[in-house]
């Protein structure tokens, strides 16, 4: 995480904290005046990825299931499981992103408090989907109408964590806000595409051995990264 120094000293004549306010969304402007930062949290990569491991692991259990169903498994098949599920992942966070910087400026001084609320109840939930019955019930089937509607029920989650990143910006490149989003569910995107295509074989080769205890990791890392958030917000972590 990145933290804004809250200075009083001046640019162009303006306050620190105001040249903040008026260049929250600039990431350009926070790599390059990194000494003015203001009091605002945005995401690094590393804690970017472990939130794209997190998020793909409904993803994984799904896979897993259908690696149990294939009688024979190929890269082909594992690929288009992987993309579906992968896209859909990228795609529903800039949708949430972009519902969520509508009212970003407004929810700025709780900013911490939502992600780590939204963060908690998806981990929750996933934690609690666990410690369900260890079966599946998905085909074989690679169907465009059946795989629609898993990458879709798999992604809703993504959707939420979207508006997240309107309160905790990403900020990966030397870029805008919106760019530095787009390259943030990118990585969420292609992460959940690489670990659906092990998801695959793993099922394939071991069963459902793993299903639950991976919506278990998933769901645990959530939370600890919503509880991350609210550590960092209070200057504890």
């Amino acid at each position: 995480m990145l933290y804004c120094g809250n200075r009083s000293r001046t640019w162009d004549g303006i306050c620190a904290s105001e040249c903040c306010r008026r260049n929250k969304y600039d990431v350009n402007y926070i790599f390059e005046n990194v000494d003015l930062f203001c009091e605002e949290k945005v995401m690094d990569l590393l804690t970017l990825f472990l939130l794209a491991v997190g998020l793909s692991m409904d993803a994984f259990a799904v896979s897993i299931c259908k690696g149990l169903a294939m009688k024979k498994i190929s890269i082909g098949k594992a690929a288009v499981v992987g993309l579906w599920f992968g896209g859909f992942q990228a795609l529903m966070p800039v949708i949430g992103y972009v519902l969520g910087i509508q009212f970003a400026e407004k929810m700025n001084r709780i900013a911490p408090w939502i992600a780590f609320i939204l963060l908690s109840l998806i981990g929750g939930n996933m934690i609690k989907e666990s410690m369900g019955k260890d079966d599946c019930t998905e085909n074989d089937s690679l169907n465009i109408r059946e795989m629609f509607i898993l990458a879709l029920a798999t992604s809703i989650d993504a959707l939420a964590v979207g508006i997240t990143f309107a309160c905790v910006p990403v900020a990966v490149l030397p870029a805008s806000g919106f760019i530095n989003t787009v390259a943030g569910c990118i990585v969420i995107g292609i992460t959940t595409c690489v670990i659906s295509m092990a998801g695959v074989k793993i099922g394939n080769i071991f069963g459902i051995k793993y299903k639950n205890k991976a919506e278990l990791t998933g769901g645990m890392i959530l939370v600890l990264l919503g509880i991350k958030i609210l550590m960092e917000h209070f200057g504890i972590f």
